[in-house]
């Protein structure tokens, strides 16, 4: 899905998230982390995701995020898949009536399919760190980043428009 809305971390939960992308890595295992240094590659939660977002959606959404300040647990270790002999290793993030209800709210305004994963009941909440992880790598992973994962709490107060068309970000709130 090439665009998105995509909440941005404190730096302490942020820095959190990349070490365990470099743990991953440097255990030589699928990350996300880049080979390349990319200042837009941080770790994220993504509200919503699509082909396209509508220009008038594009136009509205900022009134969503004003005077955002939002408190998150990220809670352990899970997995999407298996397919194809491979899983998205994530970290679930704990669902707040808070982050629900913005979650809705950013997905309506956007159009997103009532019964797909952005509809109501459909999200999961969470942030990615590792894709392509194979089945077979999935006991390492979990010993390297030390079990289930030990909970973080968080907080949000910015957000982001991802453009994967063009590769470029244009805030929707104050930059972090």
């Amino acid at each position: 899905m090439a665009q998105s809305v995509e909440l941005i971390f404190d730096p302490a939960t942020e820095n959190a998230l990349r070490v365990e992308w470099d743990r991953l890595a440097d255990a030589g295992l699928p990350s996300c982390r880049r080979s390349q240094p990319d200042p837009d590659n941080r770790p994220h939660l993504t509200l919503y995701a699509a082909e396209t977002i509508s220009a008038e959606a594009d136009e509205r959404l900022p009134a969503l995020f004003a005077g955002l300040e939002l408190s998150l647990r990220i809670g352990g270790l899970m997995i999407f898949g298996p397919r194809h002999g491979q899983v998205i290793l994530v970290r679930l993030v704990v669902p707040s009536t808070e982050l629900l209800v913005l979650q809705s709210r950013t997905a309506r305004l956007c159009g997103a399919d009532a019964l797909g994963q952005f509809g109501a009941g459909g999200w999961t909440p969470h942030i990615t760190l590792a894709r392509r992880m194979g089945v077979d790598q999935l006991g390492v992973a979990i010993n390297v980043l030390g079990g289930s994962g030990a909970e973080l709490a968080g907080v949000v107060r910015h957000c982001r428009r991802w453009d994967g068309q063009r590769r470029t970000v244009r805030w929707l709130s104050t930059p972090g």
